[in-house]
């Protein structure tokens, strides 16, 4: 499992889909949680929530683990409103993610809500 100690900061919201791929595929389950707000809230695996850093780590630790194989998908454009953004993304599989995307005062863009549809 790799440890990268310095990360890019999404500068588009679809920005972070590719850093999902990246970092899953590095076994980088920090560089994965860095990239939701503290508050932010997954649903993933289906049919559970996970609220907030503590939680998601818990989430891609368990993820990760299970050593997936990801390619990136076809990311849809996103669509912004302010500080908002709607990212989806079609998975090689078929399934499609959707995520709220909120920008930060510098700038950057993480997720805010998240429901991916990844099947490991």
């Amino acid at each position: 499992m790799a440890v990268i100690t310095s990360r890019p900061k999404a500068a588009d919201p679809n920005d972070l889909g590719k850093f999902f791929v990246d970092r899953a595929t590095a076994g980088d389950v920090e560089g994965l949680v860095a990239l939701y707000e503290p508050n932010a809230v997954l649903t993933f695996p289906e049919g559970s929530i996970a609220s907030g850093h503590q939680e998601i780590r818990v989430v891609y630790e368990s993820f990760v683990a299970s050593a997936p194989v990801l390619s990136p998908g076809r990311q849809r454009r996103p669509l912004v409103s302010g500080d908002l953004a709607l990212t989806a993304t079609e998975l090689p599989t078929g399934d499609v993610t959707v995520e709220i995307a909120h920008r930060q005062p510098d700038g950057s863009w993480l997720w805010a809500v998240g429901k991916p549809s990844f099947i490991p």
